[in-house]
This record gives C-alpha cells, sequence and structure tokens, in this order.
C-alpha cells in the first residue's frame, strides 16, 4: 500500500467549537500543522478561526474519500 499525507483545514467560528473541533481530529491522530489564523468575517460580523492538521495514511488518493473519516 502507498502511504500518503492527507491535509485538511479546519474552520469554525472563534468559539469553544472551534477547539473541540480541532481537539477531536487530534484523537484522531491528526498533527497539527503551522499556526492557527485568525480574520475577522464582516459579512457575519465575527472572528472566525482556522487550523491546518495533517495525518499519515496507508492508501491512495481519491478526491471522493472523507479525509475527517481517516
Amino acid at each position: 500500500m502507498i502511504a500518503m499525507k492527507a491535509y485538511r483545514l479546519l474552520t469554525e467560528d472563534d468559539t469553544s467549537a472551534f477547539c473541540h473541533k480541532v481537539t477531536e481530529a487530534l484523537s484522531k491522530g491528526w498533527e497539527l500543522h503551522g499556526s492557527p489564523a485568525y480574520a475577522y468575517d464582516a459579512a457575519a460580523g465575527r472572528m472566525r478561526c482556522a487550523q491546518a492538521v495533517v495525518k499519515d495514511y496507508d492508501g491512495l488518493y481519491d478526491p471522493e474519500m472523507k479525509l475527517s473519516q481517516l
């Protein structure tokens, strides 16, 4: 089987939901990749957060794969 590195960008409003989303990914073997980012969403009137995560995966890339289920 060929190993690949899967990549996801987790995003959420700046609430505890974002921390829970990242914590859940870490508990499933994903690793932080870089620093978190914060930006003001003027249309919604709130701050948004983003965090990239990566995970080694034994398999081939398929654009139909659900990365959240790796």
